[in-house]
């Protein structure tokens, strides 16, 4: 066997450079490799334009099943396939590095591949809490409305449990997260406490909009897990017909469609609008993030970025950064009425 280069790294991550909150996560890790020259190759779909250190990964059989079989239905089992098909394709091209680095539910077989070729450090990426309170937390959310299921299964429940026992290091980017691993038994010398931010581009509006419109957004996926409901339920209840909700993301079940349309269509002052969240953002009043959980949350540090108060749950990552009354408040995760609360104590004082 050939010498390994020292001091290389290989990452690999399901989420496109750049793309998304889990994408600007694995943006974040390459860019700190590149800087520190340890960056070896990275694994992705899709890739940062003309970068020679990248090597894209095609969607093949995974997409064929989750596009026209049963599975479609199932966001469980498209998510299982999506990053399972994704981890053995990475697996297959690993080559020789001093370390590996990948995200929590598509770097199983990628670590076994690497180990077998000399690899001295397996470290991971955990972007949510515990996948054990993960399923706990959705649980909460599906039991409380329905609608629709857990992007979260049981087989890859089980895939990330092996994954937290082959790594060496678990890298987390919150206190919540920390504290989720160390109640399931990890040992604390195995996490390692990451910064994560948001991109520059996020600030605050040089103008700002006086015509009476009292604005709420939320950024994110329009799912069941990350409290959209309870948003909907708050926000029925504040009345005004100068009060506007705007969901800035889209669905990924046909019972979450249904569910928001029925929504759209007996409350005018809701919107939904996919795309850049930033002109959103700089025109709000409030930023609600209802999750059930989140190990970090983007979406709300953005907000904060751009200067508007935010409202989160006692499950996301991200609400250690939250000063009450000064940059926002943290609420009881899954409650309407204590998220009306703040809302109306918010409207009062613009």
């Amino acid at each position: 066997m050939s010498c390994i280069k020292q001091h290389s790294t290989l990452i690999s991550c399901f989420a496109g450079y750049d793309s998304g909150g889990l994408g600007q996560h694995f943006t974040q890790v390459i860019e700190e490799a590149r800087c520190q020259a340890r960056l070896l190759r990275y694994y992705s779909f899709s890739l940062k334009p003309n970068d020679p250190h990248g090597q894209q990964i095609k969607r093949r059989i995974s997409r064929y099943l989750t596009a026209y079989t049963p599975l479609r239905h199932s966001p469980g089992w498209i998510s299982f396939i999506e990053c399972d098909a994704f981890d053995r394709a990475v697996a297959a091209r690993v080559i020789q590095a001093e370390e590996f680095h990948g995200f929590v539910g598509q770097s199983l077989h990628s670590f076994r591949a690497a180990r077998r070729l000399g690899c001295q450090h397996l470290r991971l990426e955990a972007a949510n809490s515990h996948v054990n309170n993960v399923t706990r937390q959705h649980q909460l959310a599906i039991q409380k409305f329905g609608i629709e299921s857990s992007w979260l299964n049981s087989a890859q429940r089980r895939k990330t449990l092996r994954e937290y026992e082959m790594a060496d290091v678990i890298y987390v980017a919150s206190e919540y997260t920390h504290q989720s691993f160390l109640a399931e038994g990890i040992s604390d010398s195995k996490l390692r406490r990451i910064m994560l931010k948001p991109r520059p581009r996020f600030t605050a509006s040089k103008s700002s909009l006086e015509d009476g419109i009292f604005r709420i957004v939320y950024v994110g996926s329009l799912t069941v897990m990350k409290g959209v409901p309870i948003l909907l339920e708050a926000f029925s209840r504040l009345q005004g017909k100068d009060n506007q909700l705007t969901l800035v993301g889209s669905w990924a079940t046909r019972g979450m469609r249904r569910y928001l349309q029925s929504w759209l269509a007996r409350d005018s002052r809701i919107q939904i609008a996919p795309g850049d969240p930033l002109l959103h953002l700089q025109r709000a009043n409030v930023y609600v993030h209802p999750t059930y959980e989140d190990g970090y949350a983007y979406a709300p540090m953005e907000a904060i970025a751009c200067g508007i108060p935010v409202i989160v749950t006692e499950d996301t990552g991200m609400k250690e950064y939250i000063k009450t009354d000064i940059t926002g408040h943290v609420i009881p995760t899954g409650n309407w009425e204590a998220l009306l609360e703040k809302l109306r104590i918010i409207l009062a004082r613009c």
